[in-house]
């Protein structure tokens, strides 16, 4: 069932936890940091959304298949790095858009983008859990 969920699994999941949170955010600027400057102020979601969101991608690390489709998880942390962080300081974005229609309207829906990435990886998990619990008779060629 669940044989494949060895020791350096659940180590390479706690690191990608640490890993994730640490980079994640400070990159979006979350805390004070020489590095990056955040623009615009930090509302009260972004710290449980980059915890929940860390937890959820280390939980993914740990209990994936060898040869599964990380396209969810992979989907719902890009979704969650766009939410949390500050949207005039993602260059891409501001490229694309501009700083007067990100402050208009992407800011006011910024948690909505990280719930839905959290819950897009959150999705993964479940996913990839209902898999491992299953008998290895029952898996096909289209759950790897």
């Amino acid at each position: 069932m669940m044989s494949h969920v060895t020791l350096s699994r659940v180590l390479m999941g706690a690191a990608t936890v640490l890993g994730s949170f640490v980079a994640l955010g400070t990159v979006a600027a979350l805390w004070e940091n020489p590095v990056f400057i955040r623009m615009t102020p930090v509302g009260g979601f972004e710290i449980a959304a980059l915890a929940a969101l860390s937890l959820l991608l280390g939980v993914y690390v740990a209990i994936r298949r060898p040869f599964c489709s990380a396209t969810a998880a992979g989907t719902g942390g890009v979704l969650g790095f766009i939410g949390i962080a500050c949207p005039v300081c993602n260059k891409i974005l501001l490229l694309l858009f501009g700083g007067d229609l990100l402050l208009t309207y992407f800011e006011p829906v910024r948690i909505y983008v990280a719930a839905a990435g959290v819950l897009i990886a959150a999705v993964a998990v479940a996913r990839e859990w209902a898999l491992i619990k299953r008998p290895p008779a029952e898996m096909t060629a289209d759950t790897v």
